[in-house]
């Protein structure tokens, strides 16, 4: 049996149904009866891979990368060709590739390798990358797993979803055309997520005919935009995708280039991501597992850190201290879990943790937070203004939230914040985004899976955002203190200014209402002290006073608590927040 035979994996035909028809008859004829019941005399089932040992390529060498950039750059056939170079492309693939490509093709009488990509109708009636495809392969140095993206406007959603999970960006960029519009989008969206390693592959240079000068030209031009992305390692590498230059072997129609092939970078790029298996403990609830009055276990995948049995942690929101009884892996107990793996944890006390709430150790300062300042993808046709109410959805916690200020839009050509009252459909903007059920949050440089987040309609349940968390307010945290004890804690000028102002500090728009409050009152007893034939100076000192003494009257009153043992905080206050009850 040939190669070729043992990699096809097409069902008999007709033909082979003919051929077998004999011998099928002839099996017929010697029948003798069902298998008898003793297992001793029953024949032994022969498995016709027993003893082969499966590969699996190691965890570490695993690359998930994606292919992006304009339409029609080149994405799917770059895919399709690097497939077809590594022997990842089965005979029966290869005969719907030739029927296809004469049916759909876009390359004249060649091979049309998108099409081993592009596999929905609608893909190949119009020649475009619609939903995110995913492909494996492996070499001997390395496994692979593609996500081919959309480059179309209308699908950047798609490729965003695709750009969370990689480690990599393969940029296209089409050597006729240049950077465009959509390969600076792309390019913004693949820094935002995170990804710090890219090959900028610059396609079709066959019909540039291979002119270096136009290499080095766009080569020049993408460096231009570079210190407005996060990238740490960029490779630039001159290929054609349809004809297979520089993807595994080197072209010899490129001289003057001496880098290394597109595989070959591949195989060797060690890429830098935000994941630090060394950070605090994080496990974010999305099931408490109850099968018998015996077990309460609580589910989910470790966003960060380690955890073994007898670690003291807290649940968030509530700050219950407990420590963890027993680790469980899908392959039962195990002594201690990282970073990636979905595990099961038994707490020694009976505490109160439902799906969204966040184990963590216990010397974690990650807390609840109330608000917090974001980087947006707008992914709807109407438009996000300022006061929109959403669902937010952080890690498992769900949550109504509120858009509470839109602070400008992203200039996709010079990556600049420009004002902007509105966002539209694929523009990027920042946000301050305020929770009615405060959320565990961390800026998403810290923890991707506690530092991203996407809005939700609340009527149509529709995913309209998908938003980075930049940073976090100090007074958004919802444990931290506001009061005069924190207050206190500062020194000099700064103390005295969170002490008088309260909890109003650090927001502006609070800060101004609270001066026109205090304005007023103070107003009114001038005139009410005037009125019982107070001298005009001492009301105005009456006046300064209360206006001075008034806010560290309160606070006195705060710190030394009530008649009733409560503090004036939890008994009145003249200043509530988005997500404080009343």
């Amino acid at each position: 049996m040939t190669t070729n035979a043992l990699r096809s994996n097409r069902l008999p035909d007709e033909a082979d149904e003919a051929t077998a028809a004999p011998a099928a008859a002839l099996e017929d004829e010697t029948f003798a009866g069902p298998a008898p019941d003793d297992a001793a005399l029953r024949p032994s089932i022969v498995d016709p891979q027993a003893g082969i040992e499966p590969v699996v390529a190691p965890a570490a060498s695993l690359l998930r990368f994606i292919t992006c950039g304009s339409v029609d750059d080149g994405k799917s056939t770059l895919i399709g060709r690097l497939l077809y170079e590594t022997n990842a492309v089965f005979d029966d693939q290869m005969e719907a590739l030739e029927k296809d490509s004469k049916k759909f093709g876009t390359t004249g009488g060649d091979l049309d390798f998108a099409l081993l990509v592009d596999g929905l109708s609608a893909e190949r009636e119009q020649g475009i990358t619609i939903d995110v495809a995913y492909r494996y392969f492996s070499t001997g140095n390395r496994a692979f797993i593609i996500a081919d993206t959309p480059g179309h406007e209308q699908y950047t959603r798609n490729m965003a979803t695709g750009a969370s999970q990689a480690e990599l960006a393969v940029i296209l960029v089409d050597a006729r055309k240049g950077i465009l519009p959509q390969t600076r989008r792309h390019s913004f969206i693949t820094s935002l997520v995170g990804i710090k390693s890219v090959v900028i592959a610059i396609n079709k240079m066959d019909l540039v005919d291979f002119a270096e000068e136009r290499f080095e030209a766009i080569k020049r031009d993408y460096e231009a935009i570079l210190p407005s992305l996060g990238f740490t390692d960029v490779a630039y590498i001159p290929l054609s995708a349809k004809n297979g230059d520089n993807i595994v072997k080197r072209s010899p129609n490129t001289p003057w280039y001496d880098g290394e092939t597109l595989l070959q970078h591949l195989e060797r790029v060690e890429p830098k991501t935000f994941e630090a298996d060394g950070g605090p403990f994080r496990l974010p609830v999305q099931w408490v597992n109850r099968p018998n009055l015996d077990f309460r276990g609580f589910c989910g995948t470790v966003a960060s850190g380690r955890v073994k049995a007898g670690d003291a942690v807290i649940s968030l929101p509530s700050g219950q201290r407990t420590s963890v009884k027993a680790v469980w892996s899908p392959d039962g107990e195990t002594s201690e879990a990282r970073t990636g793996d979905a595990i099961t944890l038994t707490l020694t006390e009976e505490v109160d943790v439902s799906r969204g709430d966040v184990l963590v150790a216990a010397s974690d300062m990650v807390r609840p937070v109330k608000t917090l300042d974001a980087t947006i993808l707008w992914m709807v046709d109407r438009a996000l203004v300022q006061g929109g109410r959403f669902v937010a959805k952080i890690g498992s916690h769900q949550t109504p939230a509120t858009v509470r200020s839109l602070d400008g839009s992203f200039d996709i050509h010079s990556y600049e914040l420009k004002s902007a009252n509105a966002l539209l459909m694929n523009e990027i903007g920042k946000v301050t985004v305020a929770f009615d059920r405060p959320p565990v949050a961390t800026t998403y440089e810290e923890n991707r899976e506690l530092g991203a987040f996407i809005l939700i309609d609340q009527l149509t349940n529709e995913t309209v955002a998908l938003g980075i968390v930049t940073a976090i307010p100090q007074a958004a945290s919802a444990s931290t203190p506001s009061g005069p004890d924190s207050a206190n804690a500062d020194k000099g000028v700064d103390g005295l200014k969170a002490l008088w102002y309260g909890e109003a500090s650090g927001d502006k728009a609070a800060t101004s209402r609270l001066l026109k409050l205090r304005g007023v009152t103070a107003a009114v007893l001038f005139v009410l002290a005037v009125l019982f034939t107070m001298p005009v100076w001492g009301a105005l000192l009456l006046a300064a006073i209360d206006f001075a003494g008034r806010p560290l009257l309160y606070a006195l009153i705060d710190r030394t608590g009530g008649r009733d043992g409560r503090s004036a905080k939890e008994t009145k206050s003249s200043l509530l927040r988005d997500g404080e009850g009343i």
